[in-house]
């Protein structure tokens, strides 16, 4: 097709497709057509269908392309420069928007909005990343903070970073979360070993710790206090102090 009968008809195509989004929302397009758009900000002028295709083939999944690195886009035919960075920049928007969201809520009835946050934040980590939320003295969220990143197996927790910081912040209350690369959501020994020291230490400052959160691969999660995980330390280190 000659390159001035594509412009008009893709002039037309990218049309109907905004008509849409505005009409219908996100739901109503497929992971492919959302890449090609997304794609169409960096080079408005071209026809991105088929290199949202095979992006979408090679991948596997929007997420996953979303948090491909950018050399391993460049090897999609067709996605250059301008649309590996109108995907990027509108990823991190995306991540920004997501925790700006949380700022101010009460932890109680945001939970799953830190959730959506947390899974977004971890997707595609392969080393352990500690996350701290920290709460008011009304559990209203003041700030969602990456401290830590450790290996595999395990991350390097530093309770003394963490009360420093939550004293800081002047925070009254914490939830901690973490990802576990190899997608199981279990918690292991190392999980509740330092949960319960983050706890004992919380406490002496008389801040409350009232989750811990592990999410796993495709965006499962557990929550210790939903399980009875926390209820159960706080019973513990009562019976110790």
């Amino acid at each position: 097709m000659h390159k001035d009968q594509w412009q008009k008809k893709g002039a037309g195509h990218r049309q109907r497709m905004r008509e849409r989004f505005m009409k219908h929302g996100l739901s109503a397009f497929t992971d492919a057509e959302i890449l090609e758009m997304l794609y169409s900000f960096g080079t408005p002028r071209q026809d991105c269908k088929e290199r949202a295709r095979e992006t979408l083939r090679h991948f596997g999944s929007l997420a996953t392309a979303l948090e491909a690195p950018s050399d391993a886009l460049q090897q999609i035919r067709g996605v250059g420069p301008n649309n590996i960075f109108a995907l990027k920049f509108i990823h991190q928007v995306a991540r920004k928007f997501l925790k700006a969201r949380l700022k101010g809520k009460i932890y109680i009835q945001a939970a799953s909005d830190l959730v959506d946050y947390l899974r977004h934040a971890f997707y595609m980590h392969d080393r352990e990343v500690f996350v701290v939320t920290f709460l008011d003295v009304k559990h209203g969220i003041i700030e969602v903070e990456q401290l830590f990143e450790g290996t595999l197996a395990a991350s390097a927790v530093y309770p003394r970073e963490i009360l420093k910081r939550a004293l800081e912040l002047n925070a009254a209350a914490l939830v901690f979360a973490h990802n576990h690369p190899s997608g199981f959501t279990d918690p292991s020994y190392e999980d509740m070993s330092i949960t319960k020291k983050l706890f004992l230490a919380a406490r002496l400052l008389d801040i409350h710790v009232l989750d811990h959160i592990i999410i796993g691969k495709g965006g499962q999660f557990l929550s210790f206090a939903d399980q009875g995980i926390m209820d159960r330390i706080r019973d513990e280190t009562s019976l110790e102090a």
